[in-house]
């Protein structure tokens, strides 16, 4: 299983910003290795992010998408101490959720 997501969030007004940093190889399936034989695609396919169970965000990735990648988003009507949790699943059907709480 990859390393844990860094997840923050913090209340911005009537929202909380959501930020998130995922540990993640993001292979293209393009590159070559020292051998010269080509390293296969593993990346991030979709990402799911959740306020209180309820789902708030719901992305599809592929392979274009950077090595450990960032994402930030807002959430209207959250409020301090609400859960959110983001969740991942990639090419391979291994998959990561973590949680935080809303500061």
């Amino acid at each position: 299983m990859a390393d844990p997501m860094k997840i923050r969030a913090q209340m911005a007004g009537d929202k909380a910003t959501v930020r998130v940093l995922m540990s993640h190889e993001m292979e293209t399936g393009q590159r070559k290795d020292a051998s010269g034989a080509l390293i296969p695609a593993w990346f991030i396919q979709s990402v799911t992010a959740k306020h209180n169970g309820k789902v708030v965000m719901e992305a599809q990735w592929g392979p274009a998408i950077s090595k450990n990648p960032y994402l930030q988003f807002a959430v209207k009507g959250a409020k301090a101490g609400d859960k959110i949790a983001v969740s991942w699943v990639d090419n391979k059907g291994d998959s990561r959720t973590d949680e935080a709480t809303v500061s």
